[in-house]
């Protein structure tokens, strides 16, 4: 028959015509009658005796569309058969378009399945057959570009999918336009990809896009625009849209139902979803139905392994668990946890979701180390799939920090937290229930550390975006009530925190039922409430309550069960019922021993509980003996602030007081007092007053259950709050009492005056009106002469030129000037005018409103305020001088003062260096030692030009030794070439004023002080540019920091009318040392309100530090050291290592001066005799010392024989006319050299090299170490030579040389041994390592410098870096990248290619000997 006659002259009409009706009813959705009719058909075709091509490609086209209605109906196993069957077909015809469409159905089938290797292989395999027949990108390629797109996001390759979804939109919109139903479709497939990526907005732009399309194409009934209907819906639930969310769910939900009836997939993904949201709303019930009803129709279409099952199963144990029934919640985790493994790759995102989920009823549990390795396992999976800044990896940061919280570990957990909060802040709105869950868990913490103020601030936070997004009835509510209650309870607030109790008690009963663990934290809050106000039948029922629901839903050995012990156990020791007590108390111990460990600060509590009942007893020595134990938990969890430390000190003075020990007693109330009492805090303008609290009385305590519930599948949740009580009390009096009126008038102003203090010491702050400067430049140039005509001071003739004449022992003098007009003040003035001003400012708000609504006060510029603040123009500078160059600086804290440091120097050593020398010494340590890399621009003269901080001001001295003023400039410009031309890199830090002082104190006639104003105001004007053009000038300064300068203050300034109370000199003497520790410094801040976190505790001692008010030195010390008087510690250091002339007669003296200066090393008596004018104690000499060696100052060296007197190396103390090594007896090696390229370090300061010259003494220490000028020789006792290290301008030179011998063996021997220590130890790496750690360390602008190793071109003269040590260098032979000539290098034969045999296995035992370090 021929093949090219028409269908219907070969089929009989009755197949034809069951295929056109089927067509129509799948065309109109109506699949049950389609698939009759194409059955129908399919069955006359196969009942044919004879089957033609064209009877084949109908045969094909039918049982095609039967395979695409079970795809939509979800019956993917049919669907699977039916596509095999047309795949045959196809392949039986050869037609390749044909094949193409099943491949590409086949493959979605298989992605439906979860089978996503073989989808994707189905995909590549129909993207290979189209480009052989069409040799171009089509609509055809164009879908199975988003099909692998679907298996990819199903897989979580989300950026392969979208690269899939953007060559399918392109295809698309050339080949259709903008607006076709497709194009809808890719749009809304790359939606989805950005909602699972946390990408919100760029989500809900894909859905719109999608749904405008699809309206205008399809209608508003097709089930195309039912899912995106759905899909918005996710969006607004993500972003907490809920009822937004709802709505779009409905319309979707109503689409569906009318196309596929009540049994598809589709209406499941509704139901599942509209769930979610009833979740994230705390609609429990309403929520579990919509699952249920989810799951019922998945198992029923998909079976009972599909991924999707999975999803449900999770969600439901979401909401079990957060209705209690955890045994429940586990094993759906475990269902859905067991699908997925089988299903998807083990880091399928799905998979960490699970994880996660199941840690969080770990946690319920109180299964702490189980719950953390859930969680690890889910971070794991999460960033290695969805990147660093997903909101789910912020809810797994989250729950890590919940963990951390739990054991005790705060400073953990607040960095968790604060690593999701800036994940969400991010991707989320700023007012999301996600933001405010965080808000909240850092306020637990924080409220566990007892820091209830911070805790406070960030309930609230939390509480005023959830109420605007959840309303009034959330159980999330109800937390932050419950939690505000907690913090009112410690307190003393008894009725307001009974009040949030019940408000807490009536949302939960609400919405969660009576026997959820919720309600049993509320009653156990409450019955803590009733104990304290002494209705103790009242606490006892609210604690059987709780105890009640604890055991039936959390199990025997729960945590949370311990605390209602424990709480029991105090109501009871009330009563008098000392053994109920005691039981109680034990059980507590006994479970949080088993759950948490013997030294878990929730056993606190009951140590302390058990002290009580012990001491109630009479027995005294039991009851100190748990009271110390409470203690030692406290201090071993670094909690030596905390309160319940506080209590416990005062618990063991009663007991001492009971045994007479009275001196005992005395000792731990005062420790009891530094970290609890409430005692006066005031300021220099006396303006607030408060009473000293002693509690005498047995300290009792509750541990309050605060909710700390943490993430579920989709959110992390916790809880926040806070509330500011009033503080006015109404008086009430008659007309006969008017003086006891006036007295209530008082009493209430200062009471408001005091709350004004308290929130603006909280939140006040001023702007930053100070920088910082100091002049710098060598020795004996006049730089004292040129501050004091700048600041307008007299000039006085200096038998010292580097003493200051009014205070001749003073190390540091501070002078204080506005820059507006020069005038001089007082920096205390300033600080503390701004104090009073904002504190006056708030106290006017709180008379004028007579609220306590949270607020912040920023200092403004008013004229009528006060003079110091008047104009934009009014900023400071505290002139001191350090060394004929003005440095503008801004140091790490951006907030500086302009302070010019006066430095004493060593007297009669002038340097040992040419002028250009030592301004490079000063130019670099100046430079590199700023970390900041900020630019600015500035215009001065009408220049508008770039620069980098900090800023040097170039000016001169001494003008009046010149012979006529051109004779100077001239001069001036020839040291401007040579600084750009030596220090190339400096050039954007660097202005040249080509000013000149004319500083001779014996011209005092008309015209030179007229010069000298002149040269004053360029330079202030000069300055005034600047200091105007700094970003950082507006940068808001917390009072409470100068506040807390005012209590370390030693003062510096030369004010000696300042006055400060009585009270601040009791702090300073009870409280403030010269030298303290950094917890010191934080126990100080937090008794007087001065502590926020450690973080801003850090950030004012840098600021503070970079005024000179204190020197703050991170790295000493376990956590850092202060010291608060910045001269004395300066006098201290000059004593150690700048070697005064010897007054002594003493010969014995005389020859440890003597020693010093010759060698470079100090004993222990050198240190005794120079600082006995001090009066140290041990323990400070001993700290400074330490001090010292941590910044490599000095080095212990230790001494072979242990009984020898112990010695210090000090590299500073070496004068210049020490006589240099004589080598003449030895063989000494070629120069290697170690360092930088000149326009990155064009010079290694002297600070640098000293240091590393300790820090080589570290490596190698013995006591042969000999030094001369930038010259140090240290001999390897091991091999038998010297190692020379020697400063050479932007570079350190090494020199290696062993001793001659007339015997030629002993010769050869002795150069073996040398040359096989230096290829085996390599020195020349160890000093390398060291030197770009140092400048890593100590000169942070040149951090990413590469540092590398240099020798000499013969050609040139000029050193070379070398690139690699190849075979080429071991043959003598060197590129020089200077001259681009080959030569032989002695440098490289002599250090490189020694030993190459052994090099590569010695080089890693020599790197093992150092601290790692990244160069460059």
């Amino acid at each position: 028959m021929n093949n090219k006659q028409s269908t219907q002259a070969i089929i009989s009409p009755d197949p034809m015509s069951h295929y056109s009706a089927a067509l129509t009813s799948q065309k109109a959705n109506n699949y049950q009658q389609a698939l009759s009719s194409y059955m129908q058909a399919l069955d006359q075709i196969e009942s044919m005796d004879n089957t033609t091509q064209d009877m084949d490609q109908l045969q094909y086209r039918i049982t095609f569309n039967i395979c695409d209605i079970h795809i939509k109906q979800y019956e993917t196993t049919l669907a699977n058969t039916y596509i095999d069957k047309a795949l045959q077909i196809a392949h039986k015809l050869q037609l390749q378009d044909k094949i193409t469409q099943c491949l590409d159905t086949r493959g979605e089938i298989k992605r439906l399945q979860g089978n996503y290797d073989d989808a994707l292989h189905d995909h590549n395999q129909s993207i290979q057959i189209k480009r052989k027949i069409h040799n171009m990108e089509g609509l055809d390629i164009s879908n199975s570009y988003d099909n692998m797109g679907m298996v990819y996001k199903d897989q979580g390759k989300y950026d392969d999918a979208l690269t899939m979804y953007k060559k399918s939109l392109n295809i698309k919109s050339l080949k259709l336009g903008d607006y076709h139903s497709q194009t809808a479709d890719t749009y809304n497939n790359m939606g989805v990809v950005y909602y699972n990526q946390g990408k919100y907005d760029d989500a809900r732009s894909m859905y719109e896009n999608a749904l405008n399309i699809k309206l205008s194409a399809l209608g508003d009934h097709h089930p195309h625009v039912a899912q995106t209907y759905n899909n918005i819906g996710m969006v607004y639930d993500a972003h907490g849209k809920y009822d937004d969310a709802i709505c779009m769910y409905n319309k979707s939900l109503k689409i569906d139902l009318s196309v596929f009836g009540d049994r598809h997939p589709n209406i499941a993904q509704t139901y599942n979803n509209m769930g979610l949201v009833y979740f994230h709303q705390g609609k429990y019930d309403d929520c579990l139905s919509m699952y249920k009803k989810s799951l019922e129709i998945k198992l029923s279409v998909l079976g009972d392994s599909h991924p999707r099952n999975a999803d449900t199963y999770n969600n439901m144990g979401l909401v079990l668990k957060n209705q209690g029934k955890y045994d429940e919640a586990i094993s759906m985790y475990e269902k859905s946890l067991q699908i997925q493994l089988l299903a998807f790759d083990h880091h399928h995102p799905s998979i960490a979701q699970t994880y996660n989920n199941m840690g969080l009823v770990y946690y319920n549990h109180g299964k702490y180390d189980d719950a953390l390795t859930s969680f690890e396992k889910s971070l794991e999976i999460k960033l290695s799939t969805l990147g660093d800044h997903h909101p789910s990896i912020a809810q797994t940061y989250n729950n890590i920090g919940m963990i951390n919280d739990a054991q005790g570990k705060y400073d953990d957990a607040i960095s968790m937290h604060e690593k999701s909060l800036k994940i969400k802040l991010s991707v989320l709105d700023e007012h999301h229930p996600k933001i405010a869950d965080t808000y909240n868990n850092m306020g637990i913490v924080y409220y566990h550390q007892g820091n209830y103020d911070k805790a406070i601030f960030m309930y609230d936070k939390s509480l005023q975006m959830k109420l605007s997004a959840l309303g009034d009835q959330h159980p999330d509510i109800a937390d932050a009530y419950n939690n505000m209650g907690i913090v009112y309870y410690h307190q003393g607030k008894y009725d307001q925190a009974a009040s949030k109790h019940k408000e807490s008690l009536k949302i939960k009963l609400s919405t969660l039922g009576d026997q959820h663990p919720r309600i049993a934290e509320t009653y156990r809050n409450m019955g803590n409430v009733y104990d304290a106000q002494g209705k103790y039948d009242d606490a006892v029922d609210m604690y059987e309550k709780s105890l009640k629901i604890q055991l039936s839903t959390l199990g025997d050995h729960h945590p949370r069960i311990a605390d209602t012990y424990s709480n029991m156990g105090s109501v009871y020791d009330h009563q008098g019922k000392f053994n109920d007590a005691t039981s109680m108390y034990e059980k507590s111990l006994q479970i949080n021993s088993s759950a948490l460990g013997d030294d878990h600060p929730r056993n606190v509590m009951n140590y302390e509980g058990l002290g009580i009942v012990k001491s109630n007893q009479g027995k005294y020595d039991d009851a100190i003996s748990f009271y110390e134990k409470a203690v030692t938990i406290l201090v071993n969890a670094n909690l030596h602030n905390h309160p319940n430390l506080a209590k416990a000190y005062d618990n063991i003075a009663n007991c001492y007081d009971q045994q007479s020990r009275h001196d005992d007693a005395a000792a731990m109330r005062q420790k009891s007092n530094k970290i609890r009492s409430l005692e006066q805090v005031e300021t220099i303008n006396q303006t607030v007053s408060t009473s000293v609290v002693n509690q005498s009385q047995v300290v009792r305590g509750h541990l309050p259950v605060e909710h700390d519930e943490t993430t579920d599948s989709s959110e992390d949740r916790q809880i926040p709050s806070e509330q500011i009580g009033d503080p006015s009390d109404d008086h009430t009096v008659n007309d006969d009492h008017s003086q006891m009126q006036q007295s209530h008038d008082q009493a209430l102003k200062e009471k408001q005056y005091f709350n004004a203090y308290q929130q603006a010491l909280q939140q006040g702050c001023c702007k930053n009106k100070v920088i910082r400067a100091m002049y710098a430049g060598p020795e004996c140039v006049g730089k004292s002469s040129i501050m004091r005509v700048f600041t307008q001071q007299q000039l006085d003739n200096f038998s010292d030129p580097t003493q200051i004449v009014d205070q001749s022992d003073r190390m540091v003098h501070l002078k204080v000037y506005k820059i507006k007009d020069r005038t001089t003040y007082s920096l205390r003035q300033i600080w503390d005018n701004n104090v009073y001003q904002i504190v006056i400012s708030q106290y006017e708000n709180y008379i004028n409103s007579q609220h306590k609504s949270k607020f912040t006060v920023e200092l403004m510029d008013h004229q009528h305020r006060n003079t110091f603040i008047q104009s934009t123009g009014d900023q400071y500078i505290t002139d001191t001088t350090l060394t004929s160059s003005l440095t503008l600086t801004n140091s790490q804290t951006d907030n500086n003062s302009f302070s010019m440091q006066q430095l004493q120097t060593r007297e009669g050593q002038l340097p040992h260096t040419t002028y250009l020398q030592s301004m490079q010494e000063w130019l670099t340590s100046i430079i590199g030692g700023n970390s900041n890399q900020d630019k600015m621009i500035a215009t001065i003269d009408n220049d508008q030009v770039l620069y980098e901080l900090p800023i040097v001001i170039l000016v001169a001295s001494h003008g009046d030794c010149l012979q006529n003023k051109q004779q100077g400039l001239d001069r001036f410009i020839e040291f401007e070439r040579e600084l750009r031309t030596k220090m190339p890199r400096y050039k954007s830090n660097i202005y040249s004023s080509r000013i000149i002082f004319n500083c001779n104190p014996d011209d005092n006639s008309d015209s030179t002080l007229a010069e000298r104003e002149q040269c004053s105001l360029r330079l202030h004007n000069i300055m005034k540019s600047f200091v105007q053009s700094l970003p950082f000038m507006s940068n808001p300064i917390p009072i409470r920091w100068y506040i807390m300068a005012t209590i370390l203050h030693m003062p510096i300034d030369s004010d000696k009318n300042q006055v400060v109370s009585s009270f601040i000199n009791q702090i300073r003497a009870d409280r403030v040392h010269k030298i303290m520790t950094i917890q010191e410094i934080r126990s100080l801040a937090q008794d007087f309100g001065l502590y926020e976190s450690d973080d801003e505790l850090i950030a004012m001692l840098s600021y503070l530090h970079d005024l000179g008010e204190i020197t703050f030195c991170p790295h000493a010390g376990q956590y850092g050291i202060i010291v608060t008087d910045v001269d004395w510690l300066l006098r201290i250091f000059r004593a150690i290592i700048q070697l005064h002339n010897c007054t002594s007669n003493s010969f014995s003296i005389q020859f440890l001066y003597d020693e010093a200066s010759q060698t470079g090393k100090i004993s222990t008596k050198y240190i005794d005799h120079v600082l006995a004018p001090y009066k140290l104690n041990h323990q400070t000499k001993n700290s400074i010392i330490n001090l010292m060696e941590t910044y490599d100052i000095l080095c212990a060296i230790k001494n072979d024989n242990d009984q020898d007197e112990p010695y210090y190396f000090v590299p500073y103390l070496l004068r210049n006319d020490v006589k240099p090594f004589d080598l003449t007896e030895y063989h000494v090696s070629d120069i290697l050299y170690i360092g930088y390229e000149r326009n990155d370090i064009p010079y290694i300061p002297d600070g640098i090299y000293h240091c590393l010259l300790s820090s080589c003494l570290k490596q190698w220490n013995n006591t042969k170490v000999t030094l001369y000028y930038q010259c140090a020789k240290f001999y390897m006792t091991d091999s038998s030579h010297y190692i020379i290290i020697k400063k050479v301008n932007s570079h350190i030179a090494l020199k290696y040389c062993y001793q001659k011998f007339d015997d030629p063996t002993d010769n050869k021997k002795i150069k073996e041994k040398a040359k096989m220590s230096i290829g085996n130890k390599r020195p020349h790496d160890i000093v390398k390592k060291k030197l770009s750690t140092l400048v890593h360390q100590r000169m942070p602008k040149f951090k990413r410098s590469i540092i590398r190793y240099y020798v000499r071109c013969k050609e040139c003269d000029l050193l070379t870096f070398i690139e690699t040590e190849n075979q080429q260098q071991c043959k003598n032979l060197i590129q020089c990248q200077r001259c681009n000539k080959l030569f032989k290098s002695q440098s490289i034969r002599d250090w490189m290619c020694l030993n190459q045999e052994h090099n590569n296995d010695q080089q890693q035992v020599a790197a093992s000997e150092l601290p790692t370090h990244k160069e460059g």
